[in-house]
């Protein structure tokens, strides 16, 4: 008797499946002065929503805030402008500053500063990339680039300086000109008075 082979396709045989391999990031500016770029890599790219709205009026000017007004010796005017801090925090996330006490020379000293900072070669910023995103010291791209799914164009470095003073050790100047900013100045009894309270405060 004559037999007949089965037909069709062998069963299929389970897949292993492994886990994609960690990105190897490198820095914005590592990037935009790569000599083989042509156009902005897509995981910076954010893909355009229908439910994408503006939140906020554009006319809307940016807050601002008088900081001397916190240290003001008249409760009406520290209070009424505490309450637009905390405003500004809630609904902005950011604000600008007038009359906070720091001189012209010194905000551009500190902008030198950063600039020598991120011109440092890139292991010696990584040094100091931490561990966690609420280190008090941390250099890095985008937001959180071990989960950030896109990532957003640009990098920095965050240096935690209330209650305690923090700074990286290189360049030297850097931490120089934020002392010389920082603990002479009285925007540090400022901040710790009045953050709390503007954050705490209804509108």
């Amino acid at each position: 008797m004559a037999t007949t082979a089965p037909t069709g396709s062998p069963p299929s045989q389970p897949s292993l499946t492994h886990p994609p391999p960690p990105r190897k990031l490198t820095t914005v500016k590592a990037l935009s002065e790569s000599p083989g770029l042509s156009s902005i890599p897509s995981i910076y790219t954010f893909p355009k929503q229908p439910y994408h709205e503006p939140v906020s009026d554009t006319k809307e000017p940016i807050p601002t805030i008088d900081f001397s007004l916190l240290a003001s010796s008249h409760p009406d005017e520290r209070s009424e402008t505490i309450r637009e801090l905390g405003k500004a925090c809630r609904d902005w996330g950011f604000f600008m500053v007038t009359n906070h006490g720091v001189p012209e020379r010194m905000m551009k000293a500190i902008i030198e500063a950063c600039r020598e900072f991120f011109e440092l070669p890139e292991e010696e910023k990584r040094g100091i990339s931490g561990k966690h995103v609420l280190d008090p010291i941390r250099f890095g791209t985008s937001f959180n680039e071990s989960v950030d799914e896109i990532l957003c164009w640009r990098d920095y470095v965050k240096i935690f300086q209330h209650p305690e003073f923090h700074s990286p050790n290189k360049p030297p100047s850097f931490r120089f000109v934020v002392v010389q900013i920082y603990l002479p100045s009285p925007i540090k009894k400022v901040y710790s008075q009045t953050f709390s309270q503007a954050l705490k405060n209804p509108v």
